[in-house]
């Protein structure tokens, strides 16, 4: 096994950790009753980019993509 490999391999494994926990971390989609009424509509909700849920998207996204970048790496056949 060759030292990248191992490197890569180390690495799948965090990003896979983190990518768990951050998702984990994230709230549900789901307004409830709320947004019939038009109440899930707040100052929150209209500034969620700029917020903490607005960052744990973009890092999912990210985590995501790095995510399917290792996981092409390590499945080339080098040998």
């Amino acid at each position: 096994m060759s030292a990248l490999r191992i490197v890569f391999t180390i690495l799948f494994i965090i990003d896979c950790l983190v990518l768990t926990v951050v998702v984990l971390m994230q709230e549900g989609k789901s307004q409830g009753l709320g947004a019939i009424a038009g109440a899930a509509e707040t100052y929150w909700g209209k500034n969620k980019g700029r917020s903490m849920e607005g960052f744990l998207v973009k890092l999912t996204r990210a985590l995501a993509i790095l995510f399917m970048v290792l996981a092409v790496l390590l499945n080339l056949n080098t040998y």
